[in-house]
């Protein structure tokens, strides 16, 4: 019966390493490997049932050995009381069969229930792998989450370091601060002209003042150059 066990090892052992080497998805494969030992684990429970159903068979074939062996030891007794020494043989022959039988029976009944107990450890112990293979998994699962994300903050990381990236936002604000220069210098203009034009104006102002003062001036000589009569 240990070979059932052993068989189960190697069938989870084989679908394990046939899995590992198609590369899949580490929780996919494990989750089925999971399913695999528990599958194997229900019918390893089932034949340690059917070894444990024999070795209680052999127990009760002893017990009614032993029943028997009771039965005809009264009844050897009863010849005897009775005067009747063939039937009383008769009876100690039928007893020391039953004797043998229950005998050999005793010694099956001894080696399967031994192999049974042995079976019935050899599943705990199976059952207990298999649930330290379950808490493994999730550990594993966790770790390659972890890691996957660490690996994708690395990558952002990576990225952020290329100096392309960096250079673009240079120029980028090179040319925002080209624009900007080149609205305050329209503004600037701008306002230049606007004061230029006033000041033309005020110029202009002061410019008809002077000829109108330089046209009284010059008709004050002529009017005194003028004889008198005029």
């Amino acid at each position: 019966m240990m070979a059932i066990l052993e068989r189960i090892g190697l069938v989870i052992k084989s679908n394990l390493n046939a899995l590992i080497n198609k590369a899949e998805d580490p929780e996919k494969m494990l989750d089925q490997v999971l399913m695999q030992m528990r599958e194997q684990l229900a019918e390893a429970r089932r034949e340690v049932a059917v070894s444990i159903a024999d070795e209680k068979r052999l127990g009760v074939q002893v017990e009614a050995e032993v029943a028997q062996v009771q039965e005809w030891e009264r009844k050897a007794m009863l010849a005897v009381e009775k005067g009747d020494d063939e039937l009383a043989r008769e009876a100690l022959r039928r007893k020391t069969q039953h004797e043998r039988f229950a005998l050999d029976y005793k010694k099956q009944w001894d080696a399967q229930r031994a192999s049974a107990e042995n079976l019935k450890d050899a599943l705990r112990a199976l059952s207990q792998k298999i649930e330290e293979a379950a808490r493994k998994k999730n550990l594993l699962i966790a770790r390659q989450k972890r890691a996957e994300a660490q690996k994708r903050i690395h990558e952002v990381m990576t990225g952020l370091s290329d100096t392309s990236a960096f250079a673009t936002f240079d120029r980028m604000s090179a040319r925002v601060d080209q624009l900007e220069a080149q609205a305050s210098a329209s503004a600037e203009i701008a306002q230049d002209l606007s004061g230029d034009a006033l000041e033309q104006r005020f110029k202009a102002l002061e410019g008809t003042s002077d000829v109108d003062d330089e046209l009284k001036a010059l008709k004050a000589r002529v009017q005194k150059q003028l004889p008198a009569s005029s």
